[in-house]
């Protein structure tokens, strides 16, 4: 299976794809970042389930979706920072997702974190998505 370079946005037209075709789970290449990001989407309450599967030569992410009344809780995600151009925030001033429903996460210094995390603690960094 080939990968992206841009392994965050392959995650989320993954993630994506799967929610079209009105799948129960998929697999994605684990990465430390799609690893970290897909643990916030569970924790969260969009997925249902996170699993790693042992698979020579690279693990892989098993992710269970999580549907309500046929619907995935998931109604949009946004890649805002790609690798022809990067979006850097400080933590006063990191976006927010359409009337603050949903998540924007950041890459800081102190790893992957949500939008309100980082304004807790008061760092900024790369806006990587916003899901909703």
């Amino acid at each position: 299976m080939q990968t992206s370079n841009d392994t965050i946005s392959d995650f989320l037209a993954r993630v994506n794809n799967a929610i079209l075709a009105k799948h129960s789970d998929f697999i994605v290449p684990k990465t430390k970042s799609v690893l970290a990001i897909a643990r916030i989407l569970e924790k969260r309450g969009y997925f249902r389930s996170v699993e790693v599967v042992s698979k020579k030569p690279q693990d892989d992410l098993k992710i269970v979706l999580k549907y309500f009344k046929g619907e995935s809780v998931i109604r949009g995600l946004k890649r805002i920072s790609k690798p022809g151009r990067r979006v850097y925030s400080n933590s006063k001033k990191i976006p927010q997702t359409i009337e603050g429903l949903g998540l924007t996460i950041i890459s800081t210094s102190k790893g992957i974190l949500t939008r309100k995390e980082a304004f807790e603690q008061n760092v900024g960094g790369e806006v990587l998505c916003q899901i909703w």
